[in-house]
């Protein structure tokens, strides 16, 4: 009896599993652990597109109303205003940081980050375009899971006026630099390299 009981019971299971019942749910696509979920991915595209438009426009103006020595004003002032607004408003850190940052206290990354840039420096050494280049990862902190993501900041002519060889930038500019920026590492560099990266995280 106990038999044929056990014997009734297992093809009972077998008949909702075959026919997708309640013995097995619905199977679901799920994500890696360390995947991005896509909407969460996209509103920090969205959030690093906006500071990359934001500070191209704010520099753009400032160049044409003054030429290149307002830029380092705006850069100094105006950007992390625009990037303290955007995080506000995403309620997340979105900002830029880089391996060769004008101001430290400001432009530094943290092991994460400085990881990711290098991993960004590599791979435009071995011939990828520095220009869309992107990273993102779910990372789990003490304080909890977080969504990360890095967009580079390639090298772009306009930006050689304050950040190619020392040799080749402008006297006035060399001057405002040195007076503004006193640990700056931000020179030297060439069109098509990384400048450094904007950075988003946010809780998930």
């Amino acid at each position: 009896m106990v038999s044929m009981r056990h014997r009734l019971l297992s093809l009972h299971a077998a008949v909702l599993l075959s026919l997708g019942g309640i013995a097995q749910a619905p199977a679901r696509a799920q994500a890696p652990a360390d995947e991005a979920p896509r909407a969460a991915l996209e509103e920090a595209r969205k959030a690093s597109g906006e500071l990359v438009a934001g500070v191209r426009g704010e520099l753009l103006k400032a160049i044409e109303a003054s030429g290149p020595l307002r830029a380092i004003v705006v850069c100094k002032y105006s950007v992390p205003e625009i990037a303290s607004s955007i995080s506000r408003r995403y309620g997340a850190r979105v900002t830029r940081v880089s391996l060769t940052p004008r101001n430290p206290a400001l432009g530094w990354g943290d092991a994460w980050e400085q990881r990711v840039l290098m991993q960004f420096d590599e791979r435009v050494a071995r011939g990828e375009k520095a220009e869309g280049m992107e990273h993102h990862e779910v990372v789990s902190e003490p304080s909890g899971r977080f969504l990360r993501y890095m967009r580079v900041l390639p090298m772009q002519p306009a930006c050689m006026h304050c950040h190619g060889p020392a040799e080749q930038i402008s006297e006035p500019i060399r001057q405002q630099l040195a007076h503004e920026y006193p640990h700056d590492r931000a020179v030297g560099l060439a069109v098509g390299k990384v400048r450094g990266a904007v950075t988003y995280k946010k809780p998930l």
